[in-house]
């Protein structure tokens, strides 16, 4: 692992602007984009990124609280116990201050918590690799293909944010704060079992070598390193243990609410079956042979991270999020989205992309980036959710 000897202060916004404002660039190409592209379409591009899909369900959740469920004629139960809290809360704390529909309040937060989401993961390649990888790691989490989704009211931008600057504590030695801020990432989403798994793994590591010392290597105490373990799965077993007591089906409810979702996790059998499927005609077989080039690629870029040496608790945090993503039972089609959180998977190509130079690599990524402001455009307008 990195060495925790010494605690750098967090990047500041003069070191992070590159980045920053690179990827405020790409973001704004993407909404412009899609308000001509909707707009050509008479759609409106505000709806489908704050009142569309998962935006309606977390607005009703700060709105109403939980307990809503929509009954469908094949039987399944939709209820809202499903998403969890951390977006509603903000959004009714942000409409609290500013007034704000709680639609559009979702939109701020969605907004800067990408921004965070952009400065952590700077702040993460920036600790391991330096500068220039930092800012090209962001640029690259700016222009995915799915990249519109981190200007959504969804919680993939605000997980990230919170995820990032986790393992930036970890890495920095900051235990307390890993614990935080994975806490606050499992009242955000499933995944944030991720964050939570890397945390201890860090703190774990050094015991399993054989290092039985009682202070950390800067001389801190120890119970630093338990605390944070502790708090780490506080926010995701605390909500998933709610849920629970308040459906009545006590630990495990919170797996009958997802397979009211026909959602749940089988290790990628539905998924494979699904991209099988994909083969039986054309051209349907095309999307078939993107679906598996992807996974292959996904695959090549973890195991690259790993031949790397990247810090232990980023390929732990990357491999609990990509079998989450890619083991999920239902929902194919958001595949993508739920791989973003990701991040770590992008850092072989992002020191690639630093070793060129700053003319070629710019070159390169603007290309990317028209590609991914007309594909999220295209993408988003279709009539399934992301």
């Amino acid at each position: 692992m990195t060495d925790l000897a010494t605690r750098p202060a967090p990047p500041l916004l003069a070191r992070a602007a590159p980045a920053l404002l690179g990827y405020a660039a790409v973001r704004a190409l993407g909404l412009v984009t899609l308000a001509v592209w909707s707009a050509a379409r008479d759609r409106s591009a505000y709806t489908l990124l704050a009142a569309r899909w998962d935006s309606l369900w977390y607005v009703r959740v700060a709105d109403l609280g939980y307990g809503y469920e929509v009954r469908l004629p094949n039987g399944d139960v939709h209820s809202n116990l499903a998403f969890f809290p951390l977006l509603p809360w903000l959004e009714r704390a942000v409409s609290a201050v500013t007034s704000l529909a709680y639609a559009d309040a979702g939109l701020v937060v969605s907004t800067l918590a990408s921004l965070a989401a952009a400065w952590g993961i700077f702040a993460v390649a920036d600790h391991v690799y330096g500068r220039r990888t930092g800012v090209c790691a962001v640029l690259l989490w700016a222009v995915l293909p799915v990249g519109i989704v981190q200007s959504m009211a969804y919680t993939e931008s605000l997980f990230t944010a919170l995820a990032a600057w986790a393992l930036y504590a970890v890495l920095t030695g900051r235990w307390v704060t890993a614990g935080t801020l994975a806490a606050l990432a499992g009242l955000t989403r499933p995944v944030g079992l991720a964050v939570a798994v890397a945390v201890w793994a860090a703190v774990l590591a050094p015991s399993l070598a054989g290092d039985r010392s009682t202070v950390e290597p800067d001389g801190a105490p120890l119970w630093r390193r338990a605390l944070g373990m502790l708090l780490a799965p506080l926010g995701a077993a605390g909500y998933v243990l709610w849920v629970g007591h308040h459906t009545g089906r006590g630990p495990l409810g919170y797996l009958d609410v997802q397979a009211g979702w026909r959602n749940g996790f089988d290790g990628g059998y539905a998924f494979a079956r699904f991209v099988a499927g994909t083969f039986t005609s054309f051209p349907s077989a095309l999307a078939g042979v993107g679906l598996v080039l992807g996974v292959a690629l996904v695959i090549w870029l973890y195991v690259a991270g790993v031949r790397q040496r990247q810090p232990l608790p980023l390929p732990v945090y990357t491999g609990v999020v990509v079998a989450l993503a890619l083991g999920a039972s239902g929902y194919f089609g958001s595949k993508p989205r739920l791989l973003m959180p990701a991040f770590p998977l992008l850092l072989p190509l992002a020191r690639a992309l630093a070793a060129l130079r700053t003319t070629r690599s710019g070159t390169v990524l603007g290309g990317i980036a028209v590609a991914s402001a007309l594909y999220g455009a295209f993408w988003l307008s279709g009539s399934g959710p992301p």
